[in-house]
């Protein structure tokens, strides 16, 4: 009885705290900051579902709610423990999430490179009084220095000085190796920085990965072998993210499991694009990894330790 069609929006985009997902509200019209555990809720300010969240509407009258999460597993951090659904900032930098025994987290502050340009020849982070996230400052150079370090990212050509308004043309690409995926079973997310772009700017990339389900069954090692490297699953399956599932199915390899204390982790893998679609009707793409060979070793990560993990193997290979 609350809706109105057409549907009216605002026009100002919406603005909503780190780590909150814009969700429809129960007209299907416009994007809402979906509630958080514990918060009040109703139909047009639903829960935020992508946390496993609902608005429960039995303890509180006349149309409103509270969100609550569905049973899960908890969550230890650092010997701290939190419920599932419950957000928390371990440190300043990082708000996180407890999701059914899993912690995910999204950095507070910037994380953008800044190469050297004339007017900032020397550009350097710095750590203010009273300030959390470190900020850009500028050091003064001299103007031949200057003129050196802001032509350090172009290829040298002794035929043609390359011309500052034509970067992709004299670009020197640069790119790192995708880093090791964030999670060791069910969906985690892999980086790497790369000035691969028209505007030559060193910029961070990112893309789902799986390195195995956590309910993946492994199959048995032949005889004489101690390791499974890629099993493959006997049927397709969907990919699910944030509360979206892929609009097609794929059989994608992981990476199998050793009888002799080693890991095994992906080496040679691909990137893909994959197209998803959420319980709201809206579609948007991410680039996934997929594995081609695993390998295994003894340099293994640290077990449910996000914050402390001292595991920086690359996959080399990667073939887009």
């Amino acid at each position: 009885q609350a809706c109105a069609y057409p549907c009216r929006c605002p026009s100002q985009p919406l603005q909503c705290p780190a780590g909150t997902s814009h969700v429809l509200d129960a007209c299907g019209c416009c994007k809402v900051c979906a509630r958080q555990l514990g918060e009040l809720c109703s139909l047009q300010k639903p829960c935020d579902h992508h946390k496993g969240l609902y608005c429960d509407f039995s303890k509180i009258h006349r149309g409103s709610g509270i969100c609550l999460a569905h049973e899960g597993a908890t969550c230890d951090l650092l010997g701290k423990i939190y419920h599932n659904g419950e957000s928390f900032q371990p440190t300043c930098k990082l708000q996180c999430i407890c999701m059914d025994g899993a912690i995910g987290c999204i950095p507070l502050c910037s994380d953008d490179l800044r190469l050297p340009s004339p007017e900032c020849p020397n550009p350097r982070r710095v750590k203010l009084r009273n300030k959390c996230c470190e900020e850009w400052t500028c050091e003064e150079g001299s103007e031949e220095k200057r003129f050196e370090t802001a032509m350090a990212v172009f290829r040298e050509d002794p035929a043609h000085k390359p011309e500052l308004n034509n970067l992709q043309e004299n670009c020197l690409v640069q790119t790192t190796e995708w880093s090791a995926c964030s999670k060791s079973c069910g969906m985690g997310v892999s980086a790497r920085v790369t000035n691969d772009n028209p505007q030559c700017r060193l910029e961070k990339e990112t893309r789902l990965c799986v390195v195995r389900p956590c309910d993946f069954p492994m199959e048995k090692t032949k005889k004489g072998k101690k390791c499974v490297r890629t099993p493959k699953p006997r049927q397709s399956l969907h990919f699910e993210f944030s509360g979206c599932t892929s609009t097609r199915s794929y059989r994608p390899k992981f990476c199998g499991s050793c009888t002799d204390g080693r890991c095994c982790t992906p080496y040679l893998t691909s990137t893909v694009e994959v197209e998803f679609r959420c319980p709201e009707g809206d579609f948007f793409q991410r680039k996934m990894m997929f594995i081609k060979m695993c390998s295994c070793h003894y340099d293994c990560p640290r077990d449910n330790d996000i914050f402390l993990a001292t595991y920086h193997r690359r996959m080399t290979g990667d073939h887009v």
